[in-house]
């Protein structure tokens, strides 16, 4: 079974509702370790060590945040830019994250309409994400679609839990041997047919 690490970065999380009932469905499930950054470093001084370690003894990492300002909070960016250091995470001669999974979670406020040319934020949230693909991939991890709970002020309690269940449903096939080839095609992880069974 593949050990997932959980690396979640929300300034505001106490007022984040749904944020709260997704991280309910997977943060005490076998095999997941969650951080909660704004927890851990509320002083933005990361254990870079700790946090190295941590990445080496995982098979899937997930950067999990609200979607700010079409990226993430500034501990999460503080950590990308602290620990992903050269020499370790990234140029010759380094390995130590090569093949490992790495993919977002996010929520947004806004819905997937207003994330595309036609609509007010004329990208597409997968472009906005370039940033990160780009990260996993000069890292050598393999980069998967994002999971996107989108319009989160307008879901109803059922539609959000719906959310959760899938979330805990892609938790479980990440941690088999759930590949790339499996949802070819999908802009976003919770288009894939084997969570809508969840």
């Amino acid at each position: 079974m593949k050990k997932i690490l959980v690396l979640f970065s929300h300034p505001k999380f106490e007022n984040s509702r749904a944020n709260s009932v997704l991280i309910d469905h997977i943060k005490d499930k076998e095999g997941v370790t969650f951080q909660d950054l704004y927890e851990l470093y509320p002083d933005f001084n990361i254990d870079v060590k700790a946090e190295k370690e941590l990445l080496v003894q995982h098979d899937v990492i997930i950067w999990h945040h609200p979607f700010y300002w079409y990226s993430c909070p500034p501990l999460m960016k503080q950590w990308i830019d602290m620990v992903l250091e050269f020499g370790w995470a990234y140029g010759p001669n380094t390995n130590a994250l090569h093949s490992k999974i790495c993919l977002n979670v996010i929520t947004t406020g806004g819905s997937k309409e207003v994330y595309c040319s036609k609509g007010t934020n004329s990208f597409t949230i997968n472009q906005f994400l370039r940033p990160f693909e780009q990260t996993a991939v000069l890292c050598g991890m393999r980069y998967f679609p994002p999971f996107a709970v989108m319009g989160t002020h307008k879901l109803s309690d059922e539609e959000l839990d719906r959310d959760a269940k899938k979330y805990s449903k892609l938790i479980d096939l990440l941690q088999g041997e759930f590949t790339l080839s499996d949802f070819e095609g999908c802009a976003f992880l919770n288009d894939i047919p084997e969570l809508e069974t969840a």
